[in-house]
């Protein structure tokens, strides 16, 4: 009986048995494997080869290994020639067997919601790159920029993947093709290009040489400043990045910079960790992707906690994507206000390190597009009333001018604002301010202790006029303008 045999036939494990318990810390510090793999020597689970050879890929093994129903194995079944399945054991290993809506699983294995359109708005080249194809597999949309389609062979397939058409195509991928070089030649003769993304598929599943005939031949173009590699493989396959000789051709060229793609905390493991340092360490930077899944990370705790985790690995978050609508992925999309909603919990409430740009890619080729909430709610011609995180409404004269005169009469809310006889509008029992107000009355105590008065230094009232150590009222606040003028220059 063949190792794929064997898989099929073992009954799912329940996951407190396979891993010691159903609590993991995060990120995990610990490897994990799925009982089928226990007895699998490291150095086969630690090569990459092993992992590519040992990939699940049809729904007859995941049967031995996760619960479905007869209506889910009629379903998945269908969806077999549709779009390829690869999962390594490493990646598989990750899924908790007895969580339906486990993250990992629904990013990997097929579901019978693939099946499902109710918009009808499914696309097999959403963002029309072939459209924007001077060459076969080369898209030129933005200006300083190209991206080159160099392999249809992943680590392992997402089911929510933009690229889906071009991963069906088999075979003729791993030597060196015509079309190869021409996209090459086509970046060599348009010296406005910049930045070239090396994508696929999954670039770091190319043979050595084949890799090594992009980078080094797109490193020898002057007027390229940027290589970006596209790839998962840190992420569900970090095993190949084990290997040193790999990292040390990533290194040689001395412009690539890798783009991965983390989408839920529970990805970020031991391995993943260690070959991201790896990278880091070879002079590469690491930037993330992540694409907003229904039911994977579309909530605001699940997105703090896999940023926070990518800056405890030193991997800078730089995209939020919302779902594309390719055929096959319309139950992973969220609604736009989602993504905004995320984006929202993110800024001010985290190190501005972790806050990657939400976009939309445009239908029709028009590229990303970013989106977010809105920070500016009025404005006049000698200023701008912007809203922080906090929900603080604040006035901002950004020139340095003659502000005209004000005879409009008086004025409340944002218009005082604009008019400037406010300065600020801040919301009841914000706890920055209370802060304040307990730091101003610590002050307040240790100089009366010490035989001071608060008066002695001038620090009797505030811009509103009254004491300094009153506490925040259970109200919108309006802090009115204070004029402060430098020494040495008249008020205006």
């Amino acid at each position: 009986m063949s190792e794929s045999d064997v898989r099929a036939e073992v009954a799912p494990v329940p996951f407190a048995d396979q891993f010691g318990g159903g609590d993991s810390e995060e990120p995990p510090g610990k490897p994990k494997r799925h009982p089928i793999w226990r007895d699998v020597p490291d150095h086969q689970w630690n090569d990459w080869r092993w992992q590519s050879q040992n990939a699940i890929r049809s729904v007859r093994q995941l049967k031995g290994l996760i619960a479905f129903s007869p209506e889910e194995m009629e379903a998945i079944g269908s969806l077999e020639t549709e779009y390829k399945t690869a999962i390594p054991p490493y990646y598989f290993s990750l899924i908790n067997p007895e969580d339906h809506d486990d993250p990992i699983r629904l990013q990997s294995i097929p579901s019978p919601l693939e099946l499902t359109n109710p918009s009808g708005y499914e696309l097999s080249d959403p963002l029309e790159e072939d459209k924007d194809s001077p060459v076969p597999g080369l898209t030129h949309r933005y200006p300083d920029r190209a991206l080159l389609v160099t392999t249809h062979v992943c680590s392992m397939y997402c089911r929510f993947c933009t690229r889906k058409r071009a991963t069906m195509v088999r075979g003729g991928w791993d030597s060196v093709s015509r079309n190869d070089e021409r996209m090459v030649e086509y970046v060599r003769d348009h010296s406005e290009i910049r930045d070239v993304i090396v994508s696929g598929g999954d670039p770091l599943t190319l043979p050595i040489t084949k890799l090594k005939f992009f980078l080094e031949n797109l490193a020898a173009i002057p007027h390229v400043d940027v290589i970006r590699i596209g790839t998962r493989v840190p992420v569900t396959l970090p095993q190949r990045l084990f290997d040193q000789s790999l990292i040390d051709l990533l290194a040689s060229v001395g412009k690539v910079w890798i783009q991965t793609h983390f989408n839920h905390p529970n990805e970020i493991s031991a391995e993943s960790a260690k070959v991201c340092m790896s990278l880091l360490k070879a002079g590469i930077p690491v930037n993330n992707h992540t694409v907003l899944l229904k039911g994977v990370n579309d909530s605001l705790d699940t997105m703090r906690k896999l940023m926070r985790g990518l800056l405890r690995i030193k991997v800078r978050p730089y995209y939020i994507f919302h779902c594309d609508p390719v055929i096959g992925a319309g139950h992973f999309r969220t609604s736009i206000w989602k993504g905004m909603e995320i984006m929202e919990g993110l800024r001010g409430h985290m190190s501005g390190l972790g806050i990657p740009t939400y976009v939309v890619d445009s239908p029709h080729g028009g590229g990303k597009i970013p989106v977010m909430p809105n920070y500016v709610i009025s404005a006049s011609d000698d200023a701008v009333v912007l809203r922080n995180y906090e929900g603080m409404l604040v006035r901002y004269q950004a020139e340095d001018k003659t502000l005209q005169s004000n005879d409009q009469g008086r004025t409340r809310g944002v218009s005082s604002l604009l008019q400037g006889s406010k300065s600020a509008l801040i919301p009841e029992n914000a706890e920055r301010m209370i802060r304040r107000q307990m730091n101003l009355a610590t002050v307040s105590a240790e100089e009366a202790s010490s035989g001071c008065s608060s008066n002695d230094n001038g620090s009797s009232e505030n811009d509103n006029g009254s004491s300094e150590n009153e506490t925040v009222p259970n109200s919108l606040i309006e802090l009115g303008i204070k004029k402060k003028v430098a020494p040495g220059r008249k008020a205006r």
